[in-house]
């Protein structure tokens, strides 16, 4: 019988403990993401235009950084008065998109290895899976999450690909 009371105790012992520490981290990791939404949400966000007479025209902002996040608009391959580029040309329409978002990221000081989330948009699934090994040279060290989505059309006719991004600068 002792030997049974001591086993009980011992269990009582060992599940409270667990409990315990599931509450303590539970409850820090609460006070964590509170503490991070409430930083992001009093933080202002700053915009970025990389072709202010476009975005200005079409209303929109290309990027824009609140706190450690930044959301960039999706990419699309055009020259600094709107006009579509490379018409006709999927690998090249591919290419300028990211050389835009290449110089979104360099103005906050991140690379794509900063990327979280990727989200591709073309009007032709079939050609973007033909090219999508470009996306290795872009990304060197890992892929970020996202969607390829299938559209019927982008903003102008002439375009065949959009590229949006979501990225986390760290300080």
């Amino acid at each position: 019988m002792k030997k049974l009371t001591l086993k009980i105790i011992i269990i009582s012992l060992f599940s409270f403990s667990i409990f315990s520490c599931v509450e303590k981290e539970k409850k820090t990791t609460e006070k964590t993401t509170s503490e991070t939404v409430e930083k992001s949400l009093s933080e202002k966000p700053e915009y970025f235009q990389l072709r202010p007479k476009v975005e200005q025209a079409y209303g929109y902002t290309h990027a824009v950084k609140i706190g450690n996040h930044i959301k960039v608009s999706g990419a699309v391959s055009m020259d600094d008065e709107g006009n579509p580029t490379a018409v006709g040309d999927f690998a090249q329409q591919m290419k300028n998109c990211y050389a835009d978002l290449d110089k979104i990221l360099k103005h906050y000081g991140c690379t794509f290895d900063d990327v979280l989330k990727e989200d591709v948009f073309t009007t032709d699934m079939p050609l973007f899976l033909e090219h999508a090994a470009y996306r290795t040279e872009i990304y060197k060290n890992h892929f970020p999450t996202g969607s390829w989505l299938g559209v019927k059309e982008l903003a102008l006719p002439e375009l065949m690909i959009e590229i949006e991004l979501e990225v986390y600068k760290a300080e």
